[in-house]
């Protein structure tokens, strides 16, 4: 009774901190995603025609329920790993690696790992294209602006990544805050185009956006890619989860987030049916025309941006400690910003590689139209990913019928694929960056994890087994010195390479012995009574087993000291 009570008074808080953080990437959209549908220098967009307007506002608003509202929040949400979420989350839900192995297996093992390393793109692109579409509005106040737009951009860039070694500890408490009054901007200037032109309600009704997909033709067709910009972020819901707990992210989403997106997307799409010159930036010309307006809501726009770039940055740290944990990757510098959160952690060198990436992209598309077409593909690849790996997992899980989780997996797989074949479109004209991107850093993760078995594979061939080892100590004792020694052990049957050379060359062995094994388990966080395993060995030794989930840094000294 307590523990509800609890949850209840943490409630509240919780979702304003989830608005700050799982929120931000899809919270900002409205910036870009109606003006790429209609933009003319776009080849992938439509003219701002009242049919083509509604049957665009009604893709965007079903597209926002069937993946965020009914996928993410009505089902994968529900395939926890110990209460964390995410893409490895669920890979490892999948498939255990206590499976055992087979072809068809490792294929979707790859496939998941490949969705793992296309997240890495959408972290380069979401920074570069949300700062710079918020900057972009001071082109709508005045055209003094027009030729500094990206060293703008590039500077606001250069500080967000420098003060990522300081942690995001106190400014993070002000990311709910100024998410809210984001979410609350959106809503009165939806209200105002929505006043302007109450028919665009209309475009709730699924008819205008079917009608739009069979009679727009071709246009019709590579317009779901811009579409699908509108749900860019959701997999954000998922892979927060651990952090915030699903009721907290349901209720803001349902709450405040999704009215508000679509209100604000409404009064876009009434401004256009007023003045369909107007696709030039929907956002920023439903403002009043005065600069006292324009430049308080660039700067909120900008603040809006940033926080959504923090939560992708965060997320790329937290994607790479899952990874190391994994063994997907080696093992990089790790610096924990906050003695009281444990996820908060800096890592330098992806830090900077994703700041000379966004650099680079804004640099090099110029404009976030450009970045546009570069942006959706990878997302859209690791959706597809999630909904083959849930199909696996509702099975596992909850022993789903195999026809149960098909028709459902299949509804899904039926959205996503008519966006990704949209989205290939735009390879051409940028999304081969994000998928070079993925494809690069999947080949990093296979390759170490293939030289990590086979390492293991080696050792554990080349290892002299526990019982000679003791048998010899007996046969043939040492000399033995006072004190306390500490040898790793990788594989917990055998006897460390370090201890055989210890006593092949110094002849001794110290009167206490440990063999300390550290064991990544497939689970996000283990227990503190599972934590150490001792086992009293003969001569002397104890085998130590330290378990740690895959969202968990090893703390050597503290195991030790917890050992009894």
């Amino acid at each position: 009774m307590q523990s509800h009570s609890t949850e209840r008074a943490a409630l509240p808080a919780l979702t304003l901190a989830a608005l700050g953080v799982v929120y931000g990437d899809i919270g900002t959209s409205p910036l870009y995603a109606l003006k790429e549908c209609f933009n003319p220098e776009s080849p992938h967009s439509l003219t701002a025609t009242p049919e083509h307007v509604l049957g665009v506002l009604s893709l965007m608003f079903w597209s926002l329920v069937m993946i965020v509202s009914v996928k993410y929040l009505g089902f994968v949400m529900r395939a926890d790993n110990k209460g964390e979420g995410g893409i490895l989350a669920l890979l490892s839900l999948a498939f255990p690696e206590r499976d055992k192995p087979n072809r068809s297996r490792a294929i979707l093992i790859g496939c998941g790992v490949f969705g793992a390393a296309l997240l890495y793109g959408d972290g380069m692109i979401t920074p570069a294209i949300s700062v710079l579409s918020a900057v972009e509005g001071l082109s709508v106040a005045t055209k003094v602006f027009d030729g500094f737009i990206e060293p703008i951009t590039v500077v606001i860039l250069i500080g967000l990544f420098c003060i990522q070694r300081l942690g995001t500890g106190r400014v993070g408490k002000m990311f709910g805050p100024v998410m809210i009054v984001w979410f609350a901007v959106l809503v009165l200037l939806g209200l105002k185009g929505i006043l302007m032109q109450p028919a665009v309600v209309a475009a709730i009704n699924p008819w205008h956006g079917l009608h739009l997909l069979f009679t727009a033709g071709y246009q019709g067709f590579v317009v779901i890619g811009s579409v699908f910009l509108v749900v860019t972020g959701g997999e954000a819901l998922y892979a927060d989860m651990g952090h915030f707990g699903v009721r907290p992210i349901r209720l803001a989403w349902f709450a405040l987030v999704l009215p508000a997106l679509f209100i604000n997307y409404l009064g876009q799409g009434a401004l256009l049916l007023t003045n369909p010159k107007a696709v030039e930036n929907p956002f920023y010309l439903l403002a009043p025309a005065s600069p006292w307006a324009l430049y308080p809501l660039v700067i909120l726009s900008t603040a809006a941006t940033v926080i959504a770039s923090q939560a992708l940055i965060s997320g790329a740290y937290s994607l790479t400690m899952h990874a190391i944990q994994l063994g997907y990757l080696p093992r990089m510098v790790i610096r924990h910003t906050s003695s009281a959160e444990r996820g908060q952690i800096y890592m330098p060198h992806v830090n900077w590689a994703l700041m000379l990436a966004c650099i680079g992209l804004v640099l090099g598309f110029k404009n976030s139209s450009n970045l546009a077409a570069a942006y959706g593909i990878a997302v859209t690849l690791t959706m597809l990913v999630t909904t083959m790996l849930f199909f696996f997992a509702a099975r596992r899980l909850w022993n789903w019928p195999r026809k149960r989780a098909m028709a459902l997996c299949g509804v899904f797989l039926a959205v996503e694929l008519a966006f990704f074949a949209s989205n290939l479109i735009k390879v051409a004209h940028g999304g081969w960056f994000p998928l070079v991107v993925g494809a690069g850093i999947f080949t990093v993760m296979a390759t170490w994890k293939t030289g990590r078995r086979l390492v293991w594979e080696r050792m554990q061939n080349a290892t002299l087994p526990r019982d000679l080892f003791f048998a010899d100590i007996e046969a043939n004792p040492p000399q033995r010195v006072s004190g306390t020694a500490i040898f790793m052990a990788g594989n917990p049957n055998g006897t460390p390479v370090a201890l055989l050379h210890n006593l092949k060359h110094n002849k001794i062995l110290h009167q206490r012995n440990i063999l300390l094994t550290i064991v990544t388990d497939e689970v996000a966080h283990v227990p503190a009574a599972e934590r150490v395993q001792v086992e009293q060995l003969p001569c002397g030794f104890q085998r130590l087993v330290g378990r740690y989930g895959f969202m968990e840094e090893p703390n050597i000294l503290q195991l030790l000291k917890d050992a009894p």
